[in-house]
């Protein structure tokens, strides 16, 4: 039903989160493959990623070209794009499920809520006061898209200096859903 693609560069610390909130999609059947897209990272991102019985692919270039080649090697219907870092709120595989078979959907996309501390950030703060004045979501947020729409928008950008807002400004806010499933960056793993 759905590829979990992750871009990574010596990521190792912050992939372990990431992968771990997955595991209830696994279980649930939800995620058919989770692919990692790595830009030849130096550190065990590799072994994390072999570990959690992820696809590991490792393509040279810029993020927007790392991004199409997991999607282009991706097998499932659907496409869910998350940074390494970016932990799930525990009952996400409901709402992605109930989202994912609705065939109206495929014209459509999604990113979640974003989630975070109270005391959040001055930029924090403005992003959300910008998301509910009706403004483009963040990169931040994650994107679940069908593969074919997404093959349609002719996918993320090689060219564009952040591929993800572009892709996101493309898809356009008319088209993109906000679920209500939070997406936290995940604290930071000390030595």
């Amino acid at each position: 039903m759905l590829t979990v693609i992750i871009p990574t560069e010596n990521s190792d610390r912050t992939l372990v989160p990431t992968l771990a909130a997955l595991v209830p999609g696994a279980t649930a059947g939800l995620i058919s493959e989770v692919l990692v897209a790595d830009a030849g990272s130096q550190d065990e991102t590799a072994q994390v990623a072999d570990v959690a019985g992820c696809n590991f692919i490792v393509v040279q270039g810029s993020l927007g070209g790392r991004l199409k080649a997991a999607a282009a090697a991706a097998r499932a219907p659907w496409l869910m794009f998350i940074r390494p870092g970016t932990v799930l709120d525990a009952p996400w595989t409901g709402e992605i499920g109930r989202f994912v078979q609705q065939p109206a959907r495929y014209g459509q996309a999604a990113v979640f809520r974003r989630g975070g501390p109270a005391e959040a950030s001055l930029h924090e703060l403005l992003a959300l006061i910008s998301a509910m004045l009706g403004g483009l979501p963040r990169p931040e947020q994650g994107l679940l898209i069908a593969s074919r729409f997404y093959q349609a928008l002719n996918g993320h950008s090689e060219r564009a200096l952040d591929p993800e807002a572009d892709l996101l400004r493309r898809i356009g806010r008319g088209r993109i859903a906000r679920l209500s499933t939070q997406a936290f960056a995940a604290p930071e793993i000390l030595d």
